[in-house]
């Protein structure tokens, strides 16, 4: 690899917990990306089912870090520090890229006027056919702004400057990390272009731990308390 390509090096972290259901489709999706050179990072985030060997398949093109179960936040936020690329980016498990998520939005940030942050749009699926993706009923439109990890990209030195995610958060750290970004002035475009099927499914914690769903209105409340020190 020169120097011109290891500066412009895309990470990716996808942090996993017990996720051997979906988790070689979604390595499967990354590795094929058009986009080249590309370095994944997998944060084993304390599964004990099959994860770790179906990710082991994968040899050498997947870096590998462990640690004790301590949620997607931690698990996130180890990955970014394992990170040596320009770019930054984040898929979920059990989601799926579209092979030119990659090139389309790095393409984007190396336009001069090119906002801070990247997103695109995403297709939500139900199943665990990860090639037979279908819409949510005849009256769902399952085309929606990514505006979640794995619609993003970013480069690493703008994710450093705000920070890492907040591990007190359950779910929702992700909308935490993206409040503090704009109340920092940091800009955001959302690109009229496939970045993400997202998968719907009975174990996703939004939805199987309501309790820690509370902690989006929690997040709104402290980004409301932060403004309201800022006009005080």
């Amino acid at each position: 690899m020169t120097p011109g390509e290891r500066s412009r090096l895309v990470s990716v972290v996808v942090p996993v917990h017990n996720g051997a259901a979906f988790v070689a489709d979604a390595l499967d999706s990354v590795l094929a990306q058009t986009y080249a050179p590309v370095e994944v990072i997998v944060v084993d985030d304390g599964s004990d089912d099959d994860t770790a060997s179906i990710v082991a398949r994968h040899g050498p093109a997947v870096a590998v870090i462990r640690q004790p179960h301590a949620g997607p936040a931690a698990a996130r936020n180890a990955g970014v520090s394992a990170a040596s690329g320009e770019y930054i980016s984040f898929l979920d498990a059990d989601d799926l890229w579209p092979v030119d998520k990659l090139a389309v939005q790095v393409a984007y940030l190396d336009c001069p006027q090119a906002a801070d942050m990247v997103f695109g749009t995403a297709i939500q699926f139900s199943g665990d056919a990860a090639d037979h993706p279908f819409r949510l009923g005849p009256d769902a439109d399952p085309v929606v702004a990514a505006l979640v990890p794995g619609g993003l990209l970013t480069r690493l030195e703008t994710f450093r400057r705000v920070g890492p995610f907040s591990s007190q958060w359950r779910v929702g750290e992700f909308i935490d990390w993206f409040a503090r970004a704009t109340e920092m002035g940091l800009s955001s475009h959302v690109l009229d272009h496939l970045v993400l099927f997202r998968r719907l499914h009975d174990a996703n914690l939004g939805r199987q731990d309501s309790a820690a769903r509370i902690d989006f209105t929690r997040i709104l409340r402290a980004r409301l308390e932060r403004r309201r020190g800022e006009l005080a």
